[in-house]
């Protein structure tokens, strides 16, 4: 199917959409296929391979447990913390896993093979499942791809995926695939950025679906907040970061009880460490447009709902137009990073990751503010421009350091982009498509050290505890 903005916003758990959503989701659907061939019942065996970065930095991310989880039918989207802890208690417990929820198998994180230096020639995050019966015989086996997002890609299915892609595309009312495209679009119907987008979601859902799907999203942005500005101590993994996010909250809730515009940095800076640290914590996040970068978008957005003009004289439904409006607008342009170029930090470094998010913000931002398609374009080109480069070395593989800063500076940065260019009048010299191309091209040149393998920048220079 054509990528659209519900799956660019996506609800999982963290730490990491390519790394524990993906796989996870894998899992479930090689599970799924298992259990629909009819050979559940003759399976003796099971065999996980992990390759690449997934194996490099699989232990800080979550990779094999979310694997465990996969293999026990959980869906990412579904499942909740309070179901994590419980079933990963009780495998590490019994040392055993419930394949399909139903097959008992002696199975653990311990019985995965790890192959970091291999590579698969489709994407560095491949993983391979093999079920066999008490001969040995292989019963079913496949090989899987987590491409960034969330997104899985099955090895030999890549061109008819992309087929698919192109097929379904032909159905959207409006479609398009490049910045160009989308303005020309906006100029022959009259339309914004974020309405093109709401066109081509009608042709899978009602506008009540659209509307009301959106808002559970911003809600589950909000949940996750929340619940981090509860949470107290140091993130699980071992590096000992403290979690600053209910500090700064109370802090906050003292110096400023009105919510005076000179605090607007501060508080977006709250929200962007509040999702990443839930996020870190394994919590549930919205893929935003990656669980990395998960604290950009809610974080401008809460800019655009509390801090914009006449904000404050809003009525519930004017703030529910504008989230709407803001993930719309942001999903379009996802679409061009995810059509152009890459969502994931093991492919082209963090600037696919954050430099995106920090992009589809300021892009969204632009929009609410009353910017025309050519300075929301602005806004966007300016905001990726100045990530180029940005490399993915979290120190131990775990999504905390630098990823939990670099959101809050990220969602500043996305702001600042669209006050520029809304004082601008939509003319400027890079292109949003040039610079998407160039993000492309500098991931591919980059050196795999900086690609979410830990190998490099910090991740190496940063003594681990």
């Amino acid at each position: 199917m054509a990528v659209g903005v519900f799956d660019l916003f996506s609800v999982g758990i963290g730490p990491s959409s390519s790394h524990t959503v993906g796989p996870m989701r894998a899992a479930a659907v090689f599970a799924e296929e298992v259990k629909g061939s009819g050979s559940l019942d003759k399976v003796a065996g099971l065999r996980v391979d992990l390759y690449g970065s997934l194996a490099a930095t699989g232990h800080g991310h979550g990779t094999m447990t979310a694997v465990l989880l996969g293999l026990e039918g959980f869906h990412p989207e579904k499942i909740l913390p309070a179901e994590v802890e419980e079933r990963l208690a009780a495998i590490a417990e019994t040392g055993t896993l419930q394949l399909a929820g139903s097959v008992p198998l002696p199975y653990g994180v311990k019985d995965m093979v790890l192959r970091p230096l291999t590579v698969l020639p489709r994407h560095t995050n491949g993983m391979t499942f093999t079920v066999t019966d008490e001969a040995g015989e292989v019963l079913h086996k496949a090989t899987f791809f987590s491409v960034g997002g969330g997104f899985i890609v099955r090895e030999g299915e890549e061109d008819a995926a992309l087929k698919e892609l192109d097929e379904s595309k032909k159905e959207l009312p409006l479609p398009f695939r490049t910045a160009a495209e989308l303005l020309g679009r906006c100029q022959s119907k009259g339309l914004s950025i974020g309405d093109i987008m709401f066109v081509n979601e009608r042709a899978s859902r009602t506008e009540q679906e659209i509307r009301e799907g959106l808002l559970h999203i911003y809600s589950v942005m909000e949940e996750c907040v929340a619940t981090s500005l509860k949470r107290e101590g140091l993130l699980p993994g071992g590096l000992k970061v403290r979690r600053r996010a209910p500090d700064w909250h109370e802090r906050l809730e003292k110096e400023d009880k009105d919510r005076d515009p000179k605090y607007w940095q501060e508080w977006v800076n709250l929200i962007a460490l509040a999702v990443n640290e839930e996020n870190a914590s394994g919590g549930r996040v919205v893929t935003a447009p990656t669980n990395g970068a998960a604290g950009i978008i809610p974080a401008v957005l809460y800019y655009a709902l509390h801090f914009a003009p006449g904000m404050d004289k809003a009525t519930q439904e004017d703030r529910d137009d504008v989230v709407v409006k803001f993930l719309l607008t942001a999903g379009a342009i996802g679409v061009l990073y995810k059509e152009q170029a890459s969502i994931s930090g093991a492919e082209v470094g963090c600037q696919g990751e954050v430099g995106s998010a920090s992009s589809m913000a300021a892009g969204a931002l632009a929009e609410v503010l009353g910017g025309t398609p050519q300075q929301v374009e602005n806004a966007a080109e300016i905001a990726m421009e100045h990530n180029l480069g940005l490399t993915c070395d979290p120190i131990g593989g775990l999504v905390q350091v630098p990823c939990i800063e670099r959101n809050a500076i990220a969602a500043a940065k996305a702001i600042n982009a669209a006050k520029m260019a809304l004082w601008g009048d939509g003319t400027h010299r890079v292109s949003l498509d040039e610079v998407i191309v160039t993000m492309r091209e500098t991931g591919r040149d980059m050196s795999s050290k900086y690609k979410e393998t830990a190998m490099g920048g910090l991740a190496v220079n940063v003594v681990e505890c």
